[in-house]
């Protein structure tokens, strides 16, 4: 296998991956987008837009419209930081009661796709692309 086969059939399993996240979270008006902001804010906490976009690995100008999106479906707010610059992006109320039903259905999906994957082999893969995120942060 060369290296461009591995990155392609990386690109097409993030793909049909995304494709199905998204179908999962249809009925709740959400795209995988929204969904890694939501879930990152629930794991981490309240963080800066600079933060948000460090951490998932998105420019400014897509997460200025994905969090504008959530704002307007009143899932997160926005709060001015000491520094005029600095917004800090937080959970609503709302979005932390809905937050369960987001879970539960992205919990079904994720089982779904990965339920013929022998645990050893989700385990061995869990490693394999940490340790590979890990080194990217390294180069």
């Amino acid at each position: 296998m060369n290296s461009h086969d591995l990155f392609h059939s990386i690109h097409q399993l993030t793909r049909q991956l995304t494709k199905k996240l998204n179908e999962a979270l249809e009925p709740y008006g959400l795209y995988s987008a929204q969904w890694s902001v939501l879930y990152t804010l629930k794991t981490k906490g309240t963080l800066t837009q600079r933060q948000l976009c460090d951490y998932l690995a998105v420019e400014a100008p897509p997460m200025t419209r994905t969090i504008q999106r959530l704002i307007k479906q009143d899932y997160v707010t926005q709060v001015q930081g000491d520094d005029r610059r600095t917004k800090y992006i937080k959970l609503t109320k709302k979005a932390l009661q809905v937050y369960p039903e987001w879970e539960n259905a992205v919990i079904k999906m994720n089982e779904q796709v990965i339920n013929h994957f022998p645990l050893s082999s989700q385990e061995q893969y869990c490693k394999l692309t940490l340790d590979w995120l890990h080194s990217l942060e390294k180069i």
